[in-house]
C-alpha cells in the first residue's frame, strides 16, 4: 500500500468515525428520555440530588413591627415600619434589597411603557386613560425616611420598584441589623385602574372596601441559588418573600371591620361583649356562626361614625401580610379540626355578595383547609380568612374573592362554582406558596400550577360532577394544539409567559393530574406530593427540587416526562399508524389448506368475470369434456404428500404444552403507532372485541426510548378484535382523537338548516335570566 493510499484510507476512516461520533451525539442530544442533569443545577449542600434541602441549607428572616393608618377621604395609607433582617446566609452582606411594589404604579412605572396597546373600534376613555398610566392618579411609594434604630439617616438608592439599602457596615454571618422608614401611598380605584389590591367604591351607600396588599416596603430574597432576587415588578411575576413574624397596628374609621393576616390582640377594646361571645360559640360550631350580621353592617353603612380605631394583630413565621377594612363587612366564622388544632375559618363579605357567601364561603375554606392538609401538610396557622373584594388574590391567611349574586338574590352556576372555585384556589395558596414558599417572580407555576392541580382535588371532594375548569386532561387540549409562536413552555419567566392562564395554571395542574391518575398512580404521586410538601414547608424551594423529589420518592424516571411537559411545547398526539391481523400457520395441511382456499374465495371477483356470469358465457371445454385433463382438476392451493410428511416430523417435535397452545384460538394482531404530536407519553389502547367486551391495555412511556417517532406492539387474543381504540378515557391530553380508531370512525359534524337567519339559534346574552330565575317565572 502506497503512502497516499494510506493517508486517504485514514482520513476515510477519521471522517467516518466522526459521522459516527456526530450521529451518536445528535440522537443523544434529540433524545426524549434523555436525563436532565444538564438542565439542572448541580447538587450542593444545600440542595441535595434527592430533591430534600442540604446539611447546610440556610435561608434570611426579616421581622416587622408597623403601625398604619387609612385616610378614607384622601384613600391614602400611611406607615411607619421597623425591620429587623438577620443574615443567616454564609455571605457577608453590604447592602439590602426592599421591594417597592406599589412603584409599579407610578407615573413613570415600566409596567406602563412596555405594555403593548391597539385601539380597537371601540375603545373607552378609562382604557385611553390606562396607556401611559392615569394621568389623575399620583401612585407609587413615597419614601419619607429611612433611618437607623438610632434614628440616623440611611443611604439608600431606589430604582423603579427596588430599593437598595447601603449599610453602614457589613452585615456578617449571623448578625441582624434593623432600621426603620416611614413612607405612605394613595391607594387604587381598583375597578378602575386594576390591581391586586386598591379601594372599591359603592355608588348606592357610597361605602369603601379596602383590600391593602403589596402595601409596605419588603424585604427581597437573599438566597443560596440567586443571591437577590430583584427582578423589577411588571405586573405579572409575583412575589419572592422571606419569612418573618410581623406585629402590626391598623388605625381605621372607628365602624370598620379589619380582616387580616395574624391573630387579633386587642379583641376586648375592639369588639362588642356579642361579638366576642359570637366567636367564641363558632370555635366548636358545626357550621358558620355570624360574628357581625347584615342588619348590623347595613346600619353602620347608613350611619358612618365618626373617629378611629386601631386594630393590633401579630403573626408569627409568614412570608407577607395584608388586610382588607370596610364598614360594609359581614362576618362569620366556623372551627376546622385539623389533626387536632382548632383553626378559624371566616369569611368578610358585603351584603351585596348575601346570600352567596354567607352560604358557601366559610365552609368552602373549611373544606380547602381539610383536603390541602390530607395532600401536604397540616395547615399550621390559626386562621383562614376568604374576603369578598370583587377580585382574587392571595397572602398569608387571608385572600381577596370574588361571587356577587343578582340583586333579587339568584345567581348563575358560572357565579355559584366560579365562586367557590376562587375560594378554593386563592385559600389554597396558603399552601403554595405561603408555606411551601417558592419563587414566584421567577416560576409562576411552582405556585399557581401546583395550588390548581390541588384546587382540582378538592373541587372534586366538594360533589360528584363538579365543574372544574382546570385538571382534566381534555380541558388543555385546545391550547396544546395551538400556534406554536403563540404558546410558552412552562419553565418561562413568569413576566414572558405566552398566554398566562393556560401556560401557568392549566398545562402544570393537567400535567400533574395525568402523573397521579395515569403514568405514577395515585399511591406513589401522593406519597412523593406530600413528600415534597413537607421537606420545603417554610422554605424556598426550585423547579429542581419538585423534579427530583417527585423521583426520589417514587422510583420513578420521570425526566422524560418534565423534559416534554415543561421544558417544551410539544403536544400529544399518538395515531394508530397501522394494524396487521397475523394468523398462526398450525402447519397442518388439512387446517392451512382450508385457510387458503377460504381465503381466496373470500376474495372480490374482477369485473370481467362479474359480466361473463352476468350473460352466462360459455366456454369450449365445458362443451367438449375430451379436452380436459389433470389440471383442469388440480388446485394448487391442495395439499400434497410433502406437505403431509413435513406435518409428521414437524408434530414430533411438539410437547403436550405446544400442542395446547396450537389448539387453543388464538388472535394476533402487529400494531404500529406514530408519535405526531411530539410528546411522548404512555400508549393506553383498548381492544374491543366482536363479542361486545373490552380490555384496555397501559404501556409504558418507555416504549418510546429507542425509537420516538414510531414504535410496534403485538397484542394476542382469545378472540377477535373489531376496533382499536387509543385513549379511551381521554387522559393524555391527545390533541386529535380522529386517529385514534382503527378501523378509523366517521367524525360527526353537526350542522343546522337555516332560512333567512330566521332559525338561527340565539347566542348567549349576560341579560338573560339565570336558571334560578327562569325556574321562578315558571312557577308563576
Amino acid at each position: 500500500m502506497t503512502k497516499i493510499t494510506k493517508l486517504i484510507v485514514l482520513m476515510l476512516a477519521a471522517i467516518a468515525s466522526t459521522n459516527l461520533a456526530f450521529g451518536q451525539n445528535e440522537f443523544y442530544n434529540n433524545n426524549k428520555f434523555k436525563q436532565l442533569d444538564e438542565e439542572l443545577p448541580t447538587p450542593n449542600v444545600y440542595r441535595t440530588g434527592s430533591g430534600a434541602p442540604g446539611h447546610e441549607y440556610w435561608q434570611q428572616k426579616a421581622d416587622y413591627v408597623i403601625e398604619a393608618s387609612i385616610d378614607e377621604k384622601l384613600h391614602r395609607l400611611t406607615g411607619a415600619e421597623t425591620v429587623t433582617y438577620f443574615n443567616n446566609s454564609p455571605d457577608v452582606l453590604t447592602y439590602l434589597w426592599i421591594q417597592l411594589d406599589q412603584n409599579m404604579r407610578a407615573t413613570d412605572s415600566d409596567t406602563y411603557k412596555i405594555r403593548q396597546n391597539k385601539v380597537g373600534k371601540k375603545t373607552n376613555i378609562n382604557q385611553l386613560a390606562a396607556v401611559d398610566g392615569f394621568p389623575d392618579y399620583d401612585g407609587g411609594h413615597k419614601i419619607q425616611k429611612v433611618q437607623d434604630v438610632n434614628g440616623k439617616d440611611l443611604s439608600y438608592t431606589i430604582n423603579k420598584t427596588m430599593m437598595r439599602l447601603d449599610l453602614p457596615q457589613p452585615l456578617q454571618p449571623g448578625e441582624q441589623f434593623s432600621f426603620s422608614i416611614d413612607w405612605y401611598y394613595n391607594i387604587n380605584d381598583r375597578l378602575l385602574m386594576g390591581g391586586r389590591g386598591g379601594y372599591e367604591t359603592f355608588a348606592e351607600d357610597g361605602n369603601t372596601i379596602y383590600t391593602i396588599t403589596q402595601w409596605f416596603p419588603r424585604m427581597a430574597v437573599y438566597d443560596d441559588f440567586n443571591g437577590w432576587q430583584h427582578k423589577q415588578f411588571l405586573g405579572n411575576g409575583e412575589f419572592a418573600l422571606a419569612f418573618g413574624d410581623y406585629d402590626v397596628k391598623i388605625t381605621v374609621p372607628s365602624d370598620h371591620i379589619v380582616a387580616s393576616t395574624g391573630e387579633l390582640q386587642n379583641p376586648d377594646e375592639i369588639l362588642s361583649d356579642e361579638e366576642k361571645k359570637r366567636f367564641e360559640k363558632a370555635k366548636t360550631a358545626d357550621k358558620p356562626v355570624v360574628i357581625v350580621s347584615q342588619k348590623e353592617a347595613e346600619k353602620k353603612e347608613k350611619t358612618k361614625e365618626s373617629g378611629t380605631k386601631t386594630w393590633h394583630y401579630k403573626a408569627t413565621n409568614v412570608r407577607d401580610f395584608a388586610f382588607g377594612s370596610s364598614r360594609k363587612f359581614i362576618w362569620d366564622a366556623m372551627g376546622v379540626d385539623i389533626n387536632g388544632k382548632t383553626v378559624m375559618a371566616m369569611s368578610y363579605y358585603p351584603k351585596e355578595a348575601n346570600p352567596l357567601y354567607g352560604q358557601y364561603s366559610t365552609e368552602a375554606v373549611a373544606h380547602t383547609l381539610e383536603v390541602y392538609s390530607k395532600h401536604t401538610i397540616d395547615y399550621p396557622y390559626p386562621v383562614a380568612i376568604s374576603v369578598e373584594a370583587s377580585n382574587g388574590m392571595e397572602y398569608p391567611m387571608i385572600c381577596f374573592n370574588y361571587g356577587r349574586p343578582e340583586k333579587d338574590g339568584t345567581y348563575s352556576p358560572r357565579i355559584k362554582y366560579g365562586m367557590i372555585s376562587v375560594i378554593i384556589h386563592e385559600v389554597g395558596h396558603n399552601f403554595f406558596p405561603m408555606i411551601i414558599n417558592s419563587d414566584e417572580r421567577q416560576w409562576t407555576w411552582m405556585d399557581e400550577g401546583l395550588n390548581t392541580f390541588c384546587q382540582y382535588l378538592a373541587e372534586q371532594e366538594w360533589e360528584e360532577n363538579y365543574p372544574s375548569r382546570r385538571g382534566p386532561a381534555e380541558n388543555i387540549v385546545n391550547y396544546m394544539k395551538g400556534e406554536k409562536n403563540n404558546i410558552s413552555p412552562i419553565m418561562t419567566n413568569s413576566e414572558s409567559i405566552k398566554q398566562f392562564g393556560n401556560n401557568a395554571y392549566g398545562k402544570p395542574a393537567t400535567a400533574l393530574n395525568i402523573l397521579r391518575e395515569t403514568i405514577m398512580g395515585r399511591e406513589l404521586f401522593d406519597y412523593a406530593f406530600k413528600e415534597y410538601a413537607q421537606r420545603w414547608a417554610f422554605k424556598h424551594p426550585k423547579p429542581a427540587d419538585f423534579y427530583r423529589t417527585m423521583e426520589d420518592a417514587s422510583a420513578v424516571d420521570l425526566d422524560w416526562f418534565w423534559r416534554g411537559w415543561f421544558f417544551t411545547t410539544e403536544a400529544v398526539d399518538i395515531a394508530i399508524e397501522d394494524v396487521q391481523y397475523k394468523e398462526l400457520d398450525t402447519q397442518n395441511p388439512k387446517v392451512e389448506e382450508k385457510k387458503r382456499k377460504d381465503k381466496r374465495d373470500a376474495q372480490p371477483k374482477d369485473i370481467t368475470t362479474i359480466h361473463n356470469e352476468e350473460v352466462n358465457l360459455g366456454r369450449r371445454v365445458d362443451r367438449k369434456p375430451e379436452l380436459k385433463d389433470f389440471y383442469n382438476s388440480y388446485d394448487e392451493l391442495d395439499a400434497d404428500y410433502e406437505d403431509y410428511e413435513a406435518y409428521k416430523k414437524y408434530e414430533k417435535g411438539l410437547n403436550s404444552n405446544d400442542k395446547a397452545w396450537i389448539a387453543a384460538k388464538k388472535y394476533v394482531y402487529q400494531v404500529k403507532f406514530k408519535n405526531v404530536g411530539g410528546l411522548v407519553m404512555p400508549i393506553i389502547i383498548e381492544l374491543q372485541y366482536e363479542d361486545g367486551t373490552s380490555d384496555k391495555k397501559y404501556i409504558p412511556a418507555e416504549i418510546w426510548k429507542m425509537d420516538d417517532e414510531v414504535v410496534s406492539k403485538v397484542f394476542v387474543c382469545d378472540k377477535p378484535v373489531a376496533q382499536l381504540v387509543l385513549d379511551p378515557n381521554r387522559e393524555t391530553a391527545d390533541i386529535d382523537t380522529e386517529n385514534n380508531y382503527f378501523p378509523r370512525q366517521t367524525q360527526i359534524s353537526r350542522f343546522q338548516l337555516y332560512k333567512s337567519g330566521a332559525n338561527q339559534p340565539r347566542t348567549y346574552d349576560s341579560g338573560q335570566l339565570n336558571p334560578m330565575q327562569k325556574a321562578k317565572k315558571n312557577k308563576k
